[in-house]
């Protein structure tokens, strides 16, 4: 049941960014639901790859690479959701950074107290 309202809180947090970024398009529910879904899954399995890939240049850039990988999953999942719609990649890249604070709100919201 958790996971059912965490997908659905991230979907309504995806709704939100147009209001944000004026760029980024997201026409429908059905397109925030099914790219909420692709980004958690890209972000759960794809991310960690890319991420140990390029563990040298994120040492050397102290981390900040991964706003990088963050801006590069955003948009790859723009480009195979229809209604989903981010532009140019530094869309992407505000995009991403307003997303990853908005669901962190939703993680925060949803833990357990104990």
């Amino acid at each position: 049941m958790k996971l059912i309202l965490r997908w659905v809180l991230n979907a309504v947090a995806l709704m939100l960014i147009p209001e944000i970024i004026s760029k980024v398009q997201v026409d429908s529910y059905a397109a925030a639901l099914i790219s909420a879904v692709l980004l958690g899954f890209v972000n759960a399995i794809i991310r960690p790859l890319l991420v140990l890939i390029t563990l040298p240049i994120t040492i050397l850039t102290l981390g900040l690479f991964t706003l990088v990988i963050n801006a590069l999953m955003f948009w790859s999942v723009s480009g195979l959701v229809k209604g989903f719609v981010v532009p140019d990649f530094s869309t992407a890249f505000w995009g991403a950074l307003a997303y990853s604070l908005l669901t962190w709100m939703v993680s925060l919201a949803l833990a357990d107290k104990d």
